[in-house]
């Protein structure tokens, strides 16, 4: 389950940017997380309420934004929406494409007190 080192990653982030603002506690947190991120959303929660306790996040409101992966066709060019890295152009049927956004996994913001 890599959730849970991810959820400690940004536990870690966020009690050094507590630490640098010489605060005391995260009040919100604003992630984004791609739907091409490899992030299992169900294990990232159960993940996230083991590891945030007795932390700087502990009492903190998390607010995700889930990015919707987009990808464009390596042969027509059509930008659609991608379920999977596999998805076929459903303009043109071809199954090679770049991926734009969706791999998002980032912490956007963080509120300190």
């Amino acid at each position: 389950m890599h959730e849970l080192s991810i959820v400690m990653s940004i536990v870690e982030i966020a009690d050094k940017e507590v630490k640098k603002a010489k605060a005391m506690k995260v009040d919100s947190i604003e992630l984004e997380i791609g739907t091409l991120s490899g992030v299992e959303m169900e294990a990232f929660d159960f993940a996230w309420e083991i590891s945030v306790k007795d932390t700087v996040m502990e009492k903190a409101e998390r607010n995700v934004h889930r990015t919707r992966a987009k990808a464009k066709c390596a042969d027509c060019g059509h930008i659609f929406y991608s379920e999977t890295l596999y998805d076929d152009c459903p303009q043109c049927g071809q199954p090679f494409h770049e991926i734009l956004c969706g791999r998002e996994l980032r912490v956007k913001a963080l509120t300190v007190s």
